[in-house]
């Protein structure tokens, strides 16, 4: 199986939060993994960065942001040109879905832990 390369958009040091299990399970499935959220911090020996760094070869953007506050990172998920966007539930969003087919990147309604759970990711 082929590591995909995934931007965790929204990413949280809080235990709680679905996108804190699903960086750890994502670096303990070996997928390289990179994560912005509100503050500086790390996860699972990954940093959390603040700002929209120009990663490269991002395969999967997987958000964990409503959709008011996706409208600042539409440009940034873009200029990454991944291969696909997972909206985990609650993040679905019709403008970003629009934006994301018109730059042929695929749009997935699904939750990352299933997906890593079921091997579909």
């Amino acid at each position: 199986m082929q590591n995909k390369k995934t931007l965790v958009l929204g990413a949280s040091d809080n235990p709680s939060r679905y996108s804190y299990l699903a960086l750890n399970r994502l670096v303990s499935k070996g997928h390289p993994v990179v994560a912005v959220g509100r503050k500086k911090t790390a996860v699972a020996g990954v940093e959390i960065d603040k700002e929209k760094k120009g990663f490269e070869n991002v395969d999967t953007v997987t958000l964990y942001l409503n959709p008011n506050n996706q409208k600042e990172y539409y440009d940034y998920i873009i200029s990454l040109k991944p291969k696909r966007i997972i909206f985990n539930p609650g993040t679905e969003n019709e403008e970003l879905y629009d934006l994301a087919r018109k730059n042929n990147i695929q749009t997935m309604e699904a939750c990352t832990l299933v997906l890593l759970s079921t091997g579909q990711y």
